[in-house]
């Protein structure tokens, strides 16, 4: 891999910065201005290929190289002379980033210059994104569920709740829905009470005949996203009134906003938001929520996730450029690498 011409000179990549987020579908990659307080992506490349994970957590070098040859693409394509600070937000970096960590900072100051560098918890980037560095909750909500919450002026550091996974949680998220339609399914067919009509027919239509369900979810690798592939069946029985369905999004509701209670912050101006796929649901679910948001967290103001996680890694790029970082670094959320002070 060349080098980038700027290393060396002094001041390298202090127009630009580095945004990476890492998940199930692969990595998205953009560059942004250093000096923006909200930043937008100058150009953005995305890899397809989802970073393996092996028994040593997320894989740093897979991750690598994956990351290195598009940053450098992007470098040419906006005329950087390297990047002051890179951010990357990795999906289970909380509990599977030892390597990234370890590998992550060296790698990228040796290829870009990069005086700062962030490893964060891709919940830690929706945060950023939907509510930057102010006090609040944050709702991640896709085929798991994660609340996140900080008031970055105190010392408590980062909240959360849930995102156990769909086996011990991730209650509210797409996986528990799917799956608890597919339960309201199973009862109508035993002729058990709590059964749905509407669900049975839903899930023969997706999946085959009743009886055989138990084949075609067990074996799978991807469960959790097969079982979230159905929610949106549930929601749309709840639309047409099944009121089994209504009750399973409420529960879900619920869960959700007993999530963002457990970590919204007791400050008059905390601000809760909702991101991910989830939400694109609609009201079958939304309105509940917002009900039991109103219930658990009165005082909170809710509003509307303004970004994306990629969004989110260029927010905290920049700000730790400038010096404007004001969210809680932690070992496994947030990490951050600062330059060493001077003798």
């Amino acid at each position: 891999m060349g080098e980038p011409s700027g290393r060396g000179r002094g001041a390298v990549g202090a127009g630009h910065v580095l945004g990476v987020d890492s998940g199930g579908s692969g990595l998205r990659i953009a560059v942004a201005h250093a000096a923006d307080e909200a930043p937008r992506p100058l150009a953005v490349r995305t890899s397809r290929e989802p970073v393996r994970i092996g028994p040593a957590g997320i894989d740093a070098g897979h991750l690598l190289s994956q990351l290195l040859p598009a940053a450098e693409e992007l470098q040419r394509e906006v005329r950087a002379d390297g990047f002051t600070a890179v951010c990357v937000g990795a999906a289970g970096a909380a509990t599977l980033g030892d390597e990234l960590r370890t590998r992550l900072p060296a790698a990228l100051a040796t290829a870009f210059g990069a005086r700062y560098c962030a490893l964060a918890a891709d919940a830690v980037t929706a945060y950023a994104a939907a509510l930057g560095q102010r006090p609040g909750a944050v709702i991640a909500a896709g085929t798991g569920l994660i609340a996140l919450g900080t008031d970055p002026t105190a010392a408590g550091g980062w909240r959360r709740a849930d995102g156990w996974g769909h086996l011990l949680g991730d209650c509210g998220g797409g996986a528990w829905i799917g799956r608890a339609g597919l339960e309201g399914a199973l009862r109508e067919y035993d002729g058990r009470p709590g059964g749905s009509a509407a669900l049975l027919a839903r899930a023969e239509a997706v999946f085959g005949p009743a009886r055989a369900l138990p084949g075609a979810l067990y074996p799978r690798p991807d469960r959790p996203a097969v079982l979230a592939s159905f929610a949106p069946e549930v929601a749309g029985c709840a639309t047409d009134g099944d009121t089994v369905a209504l009750g399973i999004l409420r529960a879900a509701a619920g869960h959700l906003a007993d999530a963002a209670a457990a970590v919204c912050p007791p400050a008059a101006d905390s601000v809760v938001a909702c991101t991910g796929g989830l939400f694109g649901l609609g009201e079958p679910l939304l309105a509940p929520l917002r009900q039991a948001l109103a219930e658990r967290l009165p005082r909170a103001r809710r509003t509307v996730a303004a970004g994306s996680p990629l969004d989110g890694a260029l927010a905290i790029a920049a700000a730790l450029a400038g010096d404007r970082l004001t969210l809680p670094a932690d070992a496994e959320l947030l990490q951050i690498t600062r330059p060493a002070p001077g003798p």
